[in-house]
């Protein structure tokens, strides 16, 4: 957390010069693990947006990499000159077999990259990888209020399916959950 903090006020800089730039979108690498965590950690640390307290470090993120290939779904990441700013990727919905063609899909940015197109992207092209595997549904869980990724999700053609009131308890509140999902 502490390389985040320190990158914070570099990052901020960059914040216009990276908006008049494409993001290039590959699968991870095995080496993108510190990149990844840093992005995740700033939402950790600083957001109710994902339910975890603690920040990661690379070999957890790879663990999390690592676990995603092994179900044979996707993970991406969009880079601009070299630089990560921000992943997507598909998990297993639930580990009973006839789950095997639901996913719960996510996307996290790096808070330069937020509101320039780039979650669309990714998103866009996770959606595209699944449905080339026969993936029949992907679920995505929202922490709520969180209306930039519920307008992203519907635009993608998700639908709100459930709504879980007070599931989570983070920065002395708690809070309420939104199902989306859409077919593929």
């Amino acid at each position: 957390l502490t390389a985040w903090t320190a990158s914070k006020g570099a990052r901020a800089a960059d914040r216009q010069q990276m908006a008049n730039l494409n993001s290039q979108i590959r699968p991870v690498a095995q080496g993108d693990g510190a990149a990844l965590a840093d992005i995740y950690n700033h939402y950790i640390a600083n957001t109710l947006i994902t339910f975890e307290e603690q920040p990661l470090d690379a070999s957890d993120m790879t663990g999390r990499i690592d676990e995603v290939a092994a179900a044979a779904l996707p993970w991406l990441v969009a880079e601009r000159q070299g630089q990560i700013v921000g992943y997507a990727h598909a998990s297993r919905w639930k580990g009973r077999c006839a789950y095997r063609f639901t996913v719960e899909s996510t996307v996290y940015l790096d808070p330069v990259a937020v509101g320039q197109g780039v979650g669309s992207q990714l998103y866009r092209a996770l959606l595209d990888r699944l449905r080339d595997r026969a993936i029949h549904v992907a679920i995505a869980g929202i922490a709520l209020p969180n209306p930039a990724s519920v307008a992203l999700h519907e635009r993608f053609g998700f639908r709100k399916v459930g709504h879980f009131q007070e599931v989570g308890f983070k920065f002395d509140r708690w809070i309420d959950v939104g199902y989306w999902q859409v077919l593929l």
